[in-house]
């Protein structure tokens, strides 16, 4: 059996297969690696999608509380804002249609109980103590309902 040839010809290609098996192990390696990042940024991704999701169902359920017509009347109180009479329109041609009238009055608020502020009052010792919570605005000259400009 000679040994001296047949070795120093196989000893290239023993080489070649061991790199190429250590190769082969460091890019499976390399992929499950990657692949387990990937993971985890997609665990996260996931993660923070629900939370967004929470956040803005919760900013929606607080949208439609604040579009409720009850919610919007009482702020439209607090604003000292009245609900608007039969509205009028002007034509093209100057003619009215409609009966135009003015605004009511806003009822007066409740009187707040002793030691308590008004709604929208500022509580601080510089503030005017008889100056009413909200402001009340009243039409200039005659205006037709609904549209706040003058009818004449």
């Amino acid at each position: 059996m000679p040994s001296g040839p047949a070795t120093a010809a196989r000893t290239p290609f023993v080489l070649l297969v061991v790199v190429l098996l250590g190769g082969g192990l460091i890019g499976l390696l390399l992929l499950n690696t990657s692949l387990s990042q990937g993971s985890f940024k997609l665990s996260e991704l996931r993660k923070r999608t629900t939370e967004l999701t929470d956040e803005e169902q919760a900013l929606q359920r607080d949208v439609d509380a604040r579009s409720a017509p009850d919610a919007l009347e009482r702020r439209a109180r607090e604003l000292g804002m009245v609900p608007g009479g039969g509205p009028a329109f002007l034509e093209p041609d100057g003619t009215v249609r409609g009966l135009p009238s003015p605004a009511p009055t806003p009822e007066p608020d409740p009187e707040p109980l002793p030691g308590e502020t008004p709604h929208g009052a500022d509580p601080s010792p510089a503030a005017a103590p008889n100056a009413p919570a909200h402001p009340v605005f009243r039409p200039r000259g005659r205006a037709v309902a609904g549209r706040g400009r003058p009818a004449g």
